[in-house]
């Protein structure tokens, strides 16, 4: 039998079809920004704005969420040298990733992003500003690279959902997306219907971001994040009507005048940043009876002299990148337990961060990010 051009070029499409998958499909993706962006999709090579981009990556790519990653910032080892480390073990070839510095701070090099050849870049919407300043997005499409904006820390009570339905998008990953959302969805249900009910009266509460990170107090929360936190947890931000935005500062005097009757501080091992701080190092796996010590030592400093929250030992530490990343439903979890005790005597946050890396994470679950002052010594 003769094969003609014609047969030979239809045979040979036949078998490309067979062999590889379904080719990317340009499609237009809304970012949190509400920009329009055309992107390839399913990804195959993405640069991380921001090293802690991971955490939500690897919600939604159990196996490897290494795979398509081609470079990122280098935040992540330092900001959260605990779980670096356990991704690092068990991704050994991410020390070779090629990395980055910040949008915001002037230190990214666009020439190597464009060099690695990325399908998309994501960038965290707080470096918008400067992303648009530096013209960064009319370079990049020049090159035929899209920028997407996701948001896990301006208003992540706002914009987690839909970053996680972005990132689906971008990833391939709808399905596995959407349950991820639903399982966040139900686990903050499991507050809200119980408040919705009872109708508990809801004590102030301060939060303090970062607490002896530095010398000085007091780095908070407004309406948003963390704060925003409290207050579905069955709380008062005590620093709602101080800070307009999302993250601000109160004085010494207005914790006092205040008196919050909890007192809860965010933190992590930040030695690469400040060696030997006063921080509270909460996080993977870490060691909660040095971090209960470090915790109590922050309260002797004056901006908590005489305050409701110390004298009855109702001050905690959370781990602090629940401030950056989709697992905030846990941290609401934990602050509804402190805030109101008896009402969520069965609620086990510990059980629900298990169960979401048994579902979704390719790290083992290692207990270390909650610590009080309620805590037995």
């Amino acid at each position: 039998m003769r094969i003609t051009g014609k047969s030979a070029a239809l045979a040979m499409g036949l078998l490309v079809s067979t062999v590889f998958p379904a080719f990317a499909e340009k499609v237009t993706i809304k970012d949190v920004t509400g920009r329009d962006v055309e992107v390839n999709v399913p990804v195959k090579h993405v640069i991380l704005g921001e090293g802690r981009q991971i955490y939500f990556l690897a919600a939604l790519d159990k196996k490897n969420p290494f795979e398509h990653v081609v470079g990122w910032r280098d935040d992540l080892p330092k900001a959260d040298p605990e779980s670096y480390q356990a991704y690092l073990a068990k991704y050994p070839d991410i020390a070779k990733l090629p990395t980055f510095g910040g949008m915001k701070d002037g230190t990214f090099d666009i020439e190597q992003a464009v060099a690695l050849k990325p399908d998309v870049i994501l960038m965290n919407i707080d470096a918008k500003t400067a992303t648009e300043e530096a013209g960064y997005i009319e370079k990049l499409g020049k090159v035929g690279i899209p920028l997407v904006y996701v948001d896990f820390r301006e208003k992540p009570m706002e914009n987690t959902e839909p970053s996680m339905r972005v990132m689906g998008q971008l990833m391939g990953k709808q399905d596995i997306a959407e349950e991820f959302i639903k399982f966040r969805s139900d686990s903050i249900k499991r507050v809200t219907d119980v408040l919705d009910k009872d109708k508990p009266k809801r004590p102030v509460v301060f939060v303090e971001r970062a607490g002896g990170y530095s010398d000085d107090c007091c780095m908070s929360f407004g309406n948003e994040n963390f704060g925003k936190m409290v207050e579905i947890a069955g709380g008062i931000n005590m620093a709602k009507d101080i800070i307009p935005g999302t993250f601000g500062t109160v004085n010494p005097e207005q914790v006092i005048a205040s008196n919050p009757d909890q007192i809860i501080i965010t933190g992590g091992k930040w030695d690469a940043y400040v060696p030997g701080g006063d921080w509270v190092g909460v996080g993977y796996g870490a060691d909660l009876k040095e971090a209960r010590r470090k915790l109590e030592n922050l309260t002797k400093r004056p901006a908590f002299t005489g305050v409701k929250a110390v004298a009855d030992g109702n001050v905690h530490a959370i781990w602090h990148q629940f401030y950056n990343n989709p697992y905030q439903f846990v941290a609401i979890q934990e602050i509804a337990k402190w805030l109101h005790p008896e009402l969520f005597k069965d609620l086990d946050p510990e059980a629900t961060f298990r169960e979401l890396h048994a579902r979704f994470l390719p790290l083992d679950y290692k207990p270390g990010y909650f610590v009080s002052l309620k805590d037995d010594k």
